[in-house]
């Protein structure tokens, strides 16, 4: 029932969000293939939360283990992360069959996709492992992503499309990289009329959240690494 209860849960908020701004607030008009394209937006953020909540106590839930067995610090949260891209696999088979109900066509963009969740997965790892090696001091950290990856989630264009929001915003928006991966994931599958970075930035702009990656990548990396010497006296 695990793999089971992991699909129903983004599609149960897929039919709550899409019963309540298709037919209260019509949020869908204008967007060709609005469910593949609410389904897609809410599967890709349902992973990013999930790799970044998880892994954030992974480290302290296997205190235990890293207590008595000198292993490799992040295995712990590779593997938590890991277990997640698994679970978006299966979902994202769900998404194309919704892509293709919806009258979508394959096409060649869709190669883009596997391309787009590399970025994806390598940003919600690296967040994972800073929150992760936070969580180990100050226990408060779940606390407050809780209340971020909330908010982050109505900043995020998930269940409106970016044509709803000035255009001196939306570089802003789509900055942020889990946006930018979800915009360019719905123009490679499916529409190209979904806005993306480089739809509203110079080239310079648009590389903005793939460096954003990089250093968070770096740094979270370093800091991991730094703080994993003392996992098992603080834990």
């Amino acid at each position: 029932m695990g793999y089971l209860w992991s699909l129903l849960r983004p599609l149960f908020m897929f039919a709550t969000l899409y019963v309540v701004f298709v037919y209260i607030f019509n949020l869908n008009k204008g967007i060709a293939h609005y469910p593949a394209y609410l389904l897609l937006g809410i599967v890709l953020w349902n992973f990013f939360t999930e790799t970044t909540t998880i892994g954030m106590s992974s480290v302290v839930s296997r205190g235990d283990l890293i207590r008595k067995i000198s292993i490799p610090r992040y295995l712990v949260v590779l593997s938590s992360s890991t277990s997640a891209l698994i679970n978006l696999g299966l979902n994202l088979l769900v998404v194309f069959g919704f892509v293709i109900a919806n009258g979508v066509h394959p096409t060649l963009s869709w190669l883009l996709l596997p391309l787009l969740l590399v970025e994806l997965f390598a940003f919600a790892l690296a967040v994972a492992f800073l929150l992760s090696a936070l969580y180990v001091k100050f226990r408060d950290i779940s606390y407050i992503w809780e209340v971020f990856i909330q908010a982050a989630f109505y900043a995020t264009p998930i269940i409106y499309s970016l044509s709803l929001v000035s255009e001196r915003y939306r570089g802003w928006i789509l900055m942020n990289p889990v946006a930018q991966i979800i915009q360019d994931a719905r123009h490679a599958v499916v529409t190209n009329t979904s806005i993306t970075i480089w739809d509203v930035e110079r080239l310079g702009y648009a590389l903005v959240p793939i460096v954003l990656v990089i250093i968070v990548a770096i740094f979270s990396g370093l800091y991991f690494k730094k703080q994993s010497k003392y996992f098992a006296e603080n834990i």
